[in-house]
């Protein structure tokens, strides 16, 4: 297999953008100079590199304060490469990670179709209640 898993800082913005586009993630008014932070800013940013055809085929984040909490973001694999393990391996680098830093817990939200992807790494269904701030309704 020709793909690489590396663990950067920085990457190409319009590549990350057409992942971010393959998980329905990217609005038109979403300005691209914020990627380079974006990744910058992540405890980890993976991205699966696929040398023979020369771009990002799929990514996955953490944020975290690098004590004791992460949480996995944006895990994304182009739907063309989809089953053969490349959004598995981009969760086991980012779970190596958390434990490597130490973290006693690492959480994410799944969607309710993507949750079986989850479970085999380790992920259960969490007993509370996720809740989110939208300054919309202020």
């Amino acid at each position: 297999m020709s793909i690489i898993y590396q663990h950067v800082e920085e990457w190409d913005t319009d590549q990350i953008i057409d992942l971010y586009k393959a998980g329905s993630w990217w609005r038109d008014d979403y300005d691209p100079s914020g990627i380079p932070r974006l990744i910058s800013g992540s405890s980890d940013f993976v991205v699966a590199y696929d040398e023979l055809e020369g771009k990002a085929v799929g990514m996955g984040r953490m944020i975290s304060d690098g004590v004791s909490d992460g949480y996995i973001q944006d895990v994304v694999v182009f739907h063309d490469r989809r089953g053969e393990g490349i959004g598995g391996r981009i969760i086991r680098e980012l779970l190596d990670h958390g434990r490597e830093k130490g973290l006693n817990w690492i959480g994410l939200i799944a969607e309710k179709d993507t949750m079986s992807f989850y479970e085999p790494h380790g992920f259960h269904v969490f007993k509370g209640t996720p809740m989110l701030y939208s300054r919309d309704q202020i």
